[in-house]
């Protein structure tokens, strides 16, 4: 990694947020610590150095600059909201890192990479709001697949990693305070359960 992880989580806490959070979307950051944990487990790997990543649902842009700042040859954010997009732009130019970033649904996508990283939402306003970007992760990552879930979707992600013949290689929690970011959150923070997964996609 090109970076000390403190020296990643203090570039990444930088970057500006949501002007005006979608609820819907479920537009939450993701917080530097859990997006440097990301770039630990790929990095160890070798799925981030050389490789092409392709960061879905990446809103402000914090997993993929977080990957190209840890030496990704290619990073590519795709998001279906273009004011997401346009803080994207800036936090990277802020980074001083190049992405290209995308408008897109992720049920749309049919370019490969390397290693999909993502932050998906995590249907708590939308029930199953998660899976077009698991199913797009299957579909288009080469090596590996790094993403966020809340931990009651361990039944879910298991079944359907198995069922496309992919492989697990870890689940672990890791730390996610949520501050208040929506109307209707009435505390300050709350601690989600929340789990980083590393898989092996159905095919080489």
């Amino acid at each position: 990694m090109r970076l000390r992880s403190a020296d990643l989580v203090r570039r990444l806490a930088s970057l500006e947020g949501f002007p005006q959070p979608r609820p819907e979307l479920e537009q939450v950051l993701t917080p530097p610590e859990a997006a440097a944990e990301i770039v630990r487990s790929a990095t160890a790997r070798e799925d981030l150095e050389g490789c092409t990543v392709l960061d879905l649902g990446t809103g402000t842009g914090v997993l993929a600059i977080a990957a190209k700042l840890a030496g990704a040859a290619t990073v590519f954010g795709v998001d279906s909201d273009p004011s997401a997009l346009e803080v994207a732009r800036k936090n990277a130019e802020r980074a001083h890192v190049e992405v290209e970033f995308r408008q897109a649904e992720v049920e749309t996508l049919d370019f490969p990479a390397d290693t999909v990283v993502m932050n998906p939402p995590f249907g708590a306003q939308r029930r199953h709001a998660d899976r077009p970007f698991w199913e797009a992760a299957f579909r288009l990552a080469r090596r590996r697949i790094y993403g966020f879930a809340l931990e009651e979707s361990r039944t879910f992600i298991a079944r359907r990693t198995v069922d496309s013949g992919g492989r697990i290689e870890e689940t672990r929690p890791v730390h996610w305070e949520l501050p208040a970011t929506f109307a209707h959150h009435t505390r300050r923070r709350v601690d989600l359960r929340v789990d980083l997964w590393v898989l092996r996609p159905p095919h080489p």
